[in-house]
Order: structure tokens, then sequence, then C-alpha cells
């Protein structure tokens, strides 16, 4: 009752109208900021906290979470719109997303995953107000083992996103996992994979790549195939259709769900949820040859996971003064520089301030909804302007959205190159998604094995004499096998379309 009580005076502090303008000014910086193909959640935050600098303490941190959850929303849109994923969180949303678009159905799109999103931000700012610290603690009893344990649950993804050929599927994970060891070895300082090239010396860029495979590989094959426009018939519904809400609905719940789980841990990336989101919502799918043609559960599904994630950030980072992501890292700093400690303390001797922070975020969430719905038919008619205009712009959105990543120009050429490369995956049937997901499992995994061996001295019976990591293990076997017996009993029904 007590917390109750907290969350609405929390709520009503923060509609004062300063606190309503710096919340609102945050979600809009960060939805425009979002919508640029690599400056993500982190990067808003890294680019605007400056601006912030003028505003009282409570009010910098209201608008820099504000600029947070726009831009996690943010990213979304390109990905629905034009295939270009505004961050790694945003590759799932854009496999059905950008085939909803090239069906007239941008609408639907645009507006479920602002609902979706809308409904995963609001569960987790509940559960962050009733169940923070709680939640917080049980989290830190995941070490070494069970983050790999997770990362290969996570892996297991790859059966059912694999395509019609599971052996290629394989192989392009391997290829994603491989790519990511390219640099410095992160225990030892030791070069991988360098070649004497001193670009390599920092490794890929996941963002980069990702922009290559989808938005520039997306540009070179629709101008190959003569594409006069994304969509060239009518639009139709700009509003999700009943069946729409009820399926994307459920997607969203479960999204929710796996979002705020993985969204805990230290170091489990939003887009390891959204990736797991989309393979729940293939596994537990009555036809899930609709997957990648435009199925309303794949963007509803990963976008909700996406938020949820994001939102379950704030407990460990509030509550005991943990990072769980780059993000939260810049935040608990701006904390420290506007004089506040992390911690439980945080709920008691700045009670006010935390429940006030808490308090903008429900109304931080409705004002991202309220923005963006209006603005679905204006987006979604971006799908009809002739492509002799998207096509450059297109181009030009990419090439800014790589370079501005760590300033280089080889992430533009690395972006330009892996955009060949998608054209040649895509013209010989071979999938993507598996490749991007084993690029941002990698270090992951390498981590928590490496980690592992270290405390274990050398000992692998770890992964199993742990209940967590063990139970988890046999989750993602359990799991393997249940796909494995459903993609040979889809292929004796002849349904072998489980195209990305």
């Amino acid at each position: 009752m007590a917390q109750f009580l907290d969350m609405l005076g929390g709520i009503a502090a923060a509609a004062k109208p300063e606190y309503l303008l710096y919340a609102l000014i945050g979600a809009l910086l960060g939805t425009l900021v979002g919508v640029l193909p690599g400056l993500g959640p982190a990067s808003a935050v890294a680019i605007l906290f400056p601006l912030t600098a003028v505003l009282p303490p409570t009010g910098a941190i209201i608008a820099l979470a504000g600029i947070w959850y726009g831009a996690m929303y943010g990213g979304s849109t390109t990905a629905i719109l034009l295939n270009i994923p505004g961050e790694v969180s945003s590759v799932t949303t854009a496999i059905d997303g950008y085939q909803m678009t090239r069906q007239g159905r941008a609408g639907p799109a645009l507006a479920m995953a602002a609902i979706t999103s809308f409904l995963a931000g609001t569960v987790g700012v509940v559960l962050l107000s009733f169940a923070g610290p709680a939640i917080a603690t049980a989290a830190l009893r995941f070490g070494p083992p069970e983050y790999l344990a997770l990362t290969v649950l996570s892996l297991t993804a790859v059966i059912s996103l694999a395509g019609p050929k599971l052996g290629r599927g394989i192989v392009m994970a391997l290829a994603g996992l491989l790519l990511a060891g390219v640099g410095f070895d992160p225990i030892s300082s030791a070069q991988r994979l360098v070649f004497d090239v001193p670009q390599l010396l920092g490794g890929f860029d996941a963002v980069a790549i990702m922009i290559g495979l989808f938005g520039i590989s997306e540009v070179l094959s629709s101008v190959g195939a003569g594409l006069a426009k994304i969509y060239s018939g009518r639009l139709g519904r700009l509003w999700p259709r009943r069946d729409d809400f009820v399926r994307g609905g459920k997607a969203g719940i479960r999204g929710t769900a796996v979002g705020f789980a993985l969204g805990l841990l230290p170091g489990m990336q939003a887009s390891v949820a959204s990736f797991l989101s989309y393979d729940v919502e293939k596994r537990v799918a009555k036809r899930p040859e609709r997957f990648g043609k435009g199925a309303i559960e794949g963007v509803a599904g990963p976008e909700a996971a996406n938020n949820a994630a994001a939102m379950a950030g704030f407990i460990p980072m509030l509550s005991l003064g943990i990072p769980t992501s780059a993000t939260t890292a810049l935040l608990l700093a701006a904390l420290v520089v506007y004089g506040f400690q992390a911690g439980p303390l945080l709920f008691t001797q700045h009670a006010d301030f935390t429940w006030t922070v808490i308090g903008s975020m429900y109304i931080g969430n409705l004002m991202l909804l309220v923005l963006n719905l209006p603005l679905v038919g204006l987006w979604a008619r971006v799908a009809r302007i002739p492509y002799r205009v998207m096509g450059p712009v297109i181009l030009v959105i990419c090439v800014i959205g790589a370079y501005a990543i760590r300033g280089q120009m080889f992430d533009v050429w690395v972006a330009l190159a892996f955009g060949v490369f998608g054209v040649a995956l895509k013209h010989f049937g071979w999938p993507t998604i598996p490749f991007v997901l084993g690029l941002v499992l990698g270090p992951l995994l390498e981590r928590g094995l490496r980690q592992s061996l270290s405390i274990s001295a050398g000992d692998w019976s770890i992964f199993v004499t742990r209940p967590i990591s063990a139970t988890v293990l046999a989750l993602a076997a359990a799991t393997t096998a249940v796909t494995v017996l459903w993609r040979r009993r889809l292929s004796r029904k002849g349904i072998t379309a489980l195209e990305e």
C-alpha cells in the first residue's frame, strides 16, 4: 500500500508543468535521434546530455530518461518503413515490419509498434514501482555460468530463424560468431584476426554491418529490380484491424515478459530480448510460415521486448547502483554528477526525487503514444514516395548513420561492403538474421565462457553443478529438440517457407 501511495505521489509531482515539459522535450529529442541509423539510446543520451546541464537535477534526469525510451521507440520507424533498423534491437522489427509496408500496411505496423511499446513501458514502470529492489536482488544471483547458459539459450533461436535450410543458418551464425572475435582479446588484449589492418583493432561495429546488410542491400536490390515505389497501391487502413489487435496484443504481452526478465541482467542487451521474443512468436504461432512475410506478431513482440528491457534496466540501476547497459551506465553517471548515490538509500534519503522520476516514466510513455499515433498516417505515406527520390535519400541516411557510430570512414566502407554482401545473400538464398544473431551474441558467449572457466580453474562441470545455469542449459537442449522436430513436421506438411 505504501508503494502504491508513493507511486501516486510521484505521478502527481511529475505532472508539474516544468517536469511535463522536460519529459516532452526528452521524448521528442530521443525519438528524433532514434530514427537515425547508428544513433541508438546510448548515443542519444551521450549526445544530448550537455543540453540537460542547465536544468535542475530532477528535471535533467527526467529529460534523460525521456531521451532513452524515446530513442528506443524511434528506431522502429525507419525499420518498418525503409528496412533500416535504427539500432540492433530494431533488426527483428524490420523483418516483418518492412514486409507490411510493402503490402500497404505500414500504418498498422507503426501503430502496433507504438501501442506495444507503450504497453511494455507501462508494465515495466509498474514492476519498477512495486518490485524493484526485490527483483534486482534476485538478479544478482546470476554469475558468468548463468550468463553463458542464457546466451546458449538465445543461440537456439538460430534454428527457427535459419530459413528453409538449417545448415545455411548455422553456417551464417558461426560466421557472425567468428566476426565478433575480430580485434583485441577482451581479457589478454592480444590481437585477433586483424591481419595488420589498424582499423580492425577496434573490431567490426555491429550497427555498421547491420546498416549494410539491411538498408544498403535493400536499396541495391530494389534498384536492380527496377522498383518504382516501396508500395504503389492504395494505403488502405491506417489502423490495425481487430485481428491485428488480438494477435499483436498477445505477442506484446509475451514480448514484455521476455524483455523485462532479460533487461534486469547486466550486459544482456535489448537486442537479445528482441531476437528471443521474435523466436518465441515463431514457436507459438499456428502458422509460422507467415513470419518474414508481414506477421503483425513479428512487429509487436520484439518492440514490446525492446522497451520492456529498457524499463527493466532502471531497477538494478536505481535499487543497487548496477548499470545493465551502456545507457544505464550513462544515467548512473548523470545521477553522480547531480549529487545522487544510486542504491537502496535512494528510495529513503531521496524518496521525493526517486518517485518523481519514476512517475515521469508513466507520463513519458503516455506522451510517446500520444505523439506518435497521430503521425502514423504521415509516416505511412513515405512508402509511396517514388524510389528515384527515396533510394538516394536512404543511401545518404545509411552512410551518415554508419559514419556517426565512431566517426570513422572505415565503418562506412564496412557498411557498403556488407550491402553488396547482403545482395549476394538474398540472391543465393542465404539467411542474414542468424549472422546478426551470432555477431551480437559472440562477445557475450566468449565472456561468459572464459570468466566461468577462470573462476572454476578450468572445470567445465561448473555449468551443470550450478542450479540456474544447469536449468537454463537443459531448457536450451529441450528447445533445440522441440524446434528440430517442429521443422521436420512442417517439412512433412510441405511448409518450407520459414524465411527471415
